[in-house]
């Protein structure tokens, strides 16, 4: 959901384009492609510093001076994905503003009576915030998922853990999905044997409505400016999938597929809001094996959009480009090459838009082309 007046216009766009627009790319596939997608989504924190991963956050079950900002900066968010989603399946995973249990509860109501969206809880978060996500889900009648971050091959604790934390909730199986998320994967075949280890103790303790394995292999691009303005980045959590696949090809129950898209894993642990973002943004582009990332400036005049379109052409004339018949991203991509002038060369938060557009419809069709 997230992109900078001239100065002052810059940081804005910056701003939105960290919030990343990924719903809009996600209303813009397809109908074919939406149904075959039930997308996980994660509410970054409003305000603050940036999450680690599997921390526990702060409770507080009591009204503070933060409850109307939150209520008054969730709301229209969630009212914004409800229309995004148009009734389509899903789930969403408000751990960053759960512990908020005053301010996000109007929102996260209206989540579960006016939409499809399952909400999502983990073994490692707060009991009180266990068992209200199981009663707003009880509310929906649609279940949920338990989000278990893998880090490690599971132990006896972690099953031992898991089975309690269902009977605590009364969780029926057959209404609970177990959602396996191996985080970033950089070394594919460890972290093949440590998703196999999951499925092998976690996904046969009970008969879950849904097993999901999913993983992230995106570069943290920000965190990299010394790179070279064009680089490939190999698409593990691809390959990752490939090998348990082949690892464990009669698993007992279907084995659902499930990335990040085109974004790091940690995207979501990030405030919507930083003081300013960086000059540059990133065109992303995803191939069988790998992604293609192509930083472009933000700022400044008609240089800036002859670097944008210079960029796109790199893009759509390497040999993995899809063609500007294959989609939405892929026509962007080819009119930004051809085009001339400042119109029509996007800015940071048409970037993500577009590298979101083009993976998710990809994806799609690379998972149905191994099904047949």
């Amino acid at each position: 959901m997230t992109s900078s007046l001239i100065a002052r216009a810059t940081d804005n766009a910056a701003k939105r384009a960290r919030e990343r627009d990924a719903w809009e790319a996600y209303e813009q596939l397809d109908l074919d492609v939406r149904r075959r997608i039930a997308p996980l989504w994660t509410i970054v924190p409003r305000t603050g510093l940036e999450r680690t991963r599997g921390e526990r956050g702060a409770l507080d079950l009591g009204p503070g001076d933060d409850q109307a900002e939150l209520n008054s900066w969730l709301t229209p968010r969630m009212d914004r994905l409800i229309e995004a989603m148009a009734d389509g399946p899903g789930r969403l995973d408000a751990a960053h503003v759960e512990g908020n249990v005053h301010g996000c509860a109007v929102s996260l109501r209206r989540l579960i009576t006016r939409s499809r969206l399952r909400l999502v809880t983990g073994p490692e978060r707060h009991p009180a915030l266990q068992r209200y996500a199981a009663d707003l889900a009880f509310l929906s009648r649609r279940g949920m998922g338990i989000r278990v971050l893998v880090g490690a091959p599971p132990d006896e604790p972690m099953s031992t853990g898991l089975l309690s934390l269902l009977d605590r909730l009364c969780l029926p199986p057959s209404l609970t999905d177990l959602i396996l998320d191996m985080g970033a994967v950089t070394d594919p075949g460890e972290a093949g044997k440590t998703a196999v280890a999951a499925l092998d103790v976690l996904g046969t303790l009970v008969p879950w409505r849904t097993v999901v394995l999913t993983a992230g292999a995106f570069p943290r691009v920000y965190d990299s400016p010394a790179r070279e303005p064009f680089y490939v980045s190999g698409r593990h959590d691809w390959q990752l999938h490939g090998a348990v696949r082949a690892a464990r090809p009669t698993f007992q129950a279907a084995v659902v597929y499930g990335d990040y898209s085109a974004e790091h894993v940690f995207s979501a642990n990030v405030p919507h809001v930083r003081p300013q973002g960086p000059p540059w943004g990133v065109m992303r582009y995803t191939a069988p094996d790998g992604f293609l990332l192509g930083r472009v400036p933000t700022r400044g005049g008609r240089d800036r959009a002859d670097r944008v379109r210079a960029m796109a052409r790199r893009i759509t004339e390497s040999a993995v480009f899809r063609g500007a018949d294959y989609g939405d991203g892929e026509r962007w991509l080819q009119e930004c090459a051809d085009g001339e002038g400042v119109k029509g060369s996007g800015n940071a938060e048409t970037w993500i838009k577009v590298g979101h557009s083009q993976h998710l419809n990809f994806v799609v069709h690379q998972l149905m082309g191994a099904e047949e």
